[in-house]
């Protein structure tokens, strides 16, 4: 892979991680509904001389509407292009997040006390894990989805 490709994919990276973030984030308060900021997922945001966010803020929005259009996630309203109010995790999504992955099969199984649950390798990956092993994992929850 050359320097071109791996410049340009980097929204990628940043879609996954975002992601992960927003997932982990609806999980954490699950089953309130909350406000959700972009800058709380994807950090401050320097808006323009003529009030216009940065690409790198208005792309985290988009993930959050993306993940909401694909039933990942639902919300309320949009707070301008703040973030979105009201927002939780879908029915789907709390399935998945609470269930072993072995391979590209999906195990549901107790939601207390087991380290092989999705939430647990994401908030793992989050902490620890590389970028790569991020969207790996981002994009087998994704895939294991289909199967709910």
């Amino acid at each position: 892979m050359n320097a071109a490709t791996t410049m340009t994919d980097i929204h990628i990276d940043d879609f996954y991680r975002d992601t992960a973030n927003i997932l982990v984030t609806l999980y954490n308060t699950f089953p309130r509904h909350i406000t959700l900021y972009v800058e709380d997922i994807s950090g401050p945001d320097t808006p323009d001389d003529f009030g216009l966010h940065s690409k790198r803020h208005e792309s985290c929005l988009s993930t959050l509407l993306w993940l909401a259009n694909s039933d990942y996630l639902s919300y309320k309203g949009l707070i301008k292009r703040e973030g979105i109010e009201e927002a939780t995790l879908s029915h789907r999504t709390f399935l998945l997040l609470n269930s072993a992955q072995t391979g590209s099969e999906l195990n549901p199984i107790e939601p207390h006390g087991s380290a092989d649950l999705l939430i647990n390798q994401l908030r793992q990956e989050l902490q620890n894990g590389t970028s790569n092993t991020l969207a790996i994992l981002v994009k087998n929850l994704m895939a294991c989805s289909r199967q709910l």
